[in-house]
């Protein structure tokens, strides 16, 4: 499923137009993306729950010619689904 397929699923269910879907869609991962930010972690009770984590920076290796590369740090971020989530598609 796409943003687009998400979008016009969301119109239709809830009678808005796809241009208020979009938006309210936008404010949803807005809001995802600043508890991530903030506290490091999302949950959305029963559903999913997301986790940013830090990676430290680290040396790797270039597959095709055994290089070492240095791997920057950054945030990894994790997701567990939820019971309701499980259940529904079990």
């Amino acid at each position: 499923m796409t943003k687009t397929d998400l979008v016009n699923y969301v119109a239709e269910e809830a009678g808005l137009t796809k241009v208020d879907a979009a938006r309210a869609l936008d404010a949803v991962m807005k809001g995802i993306e600043n508890g991530l930010k903030k506290s490091g972690k999302v949950t959305l009770t029963g559903f999913f729950t997301f986790t940013a984590e830090k990676k430290a920076a680290k040396v790797g290796r270039n597959p095709r010619t055994g290089a070492a590369v240095q791997i920057p740090a950054r945030v990894s971020i994790k997701g567990k689904a939820g019971s309701k989530l499980k259940e529904a598609l079990n």
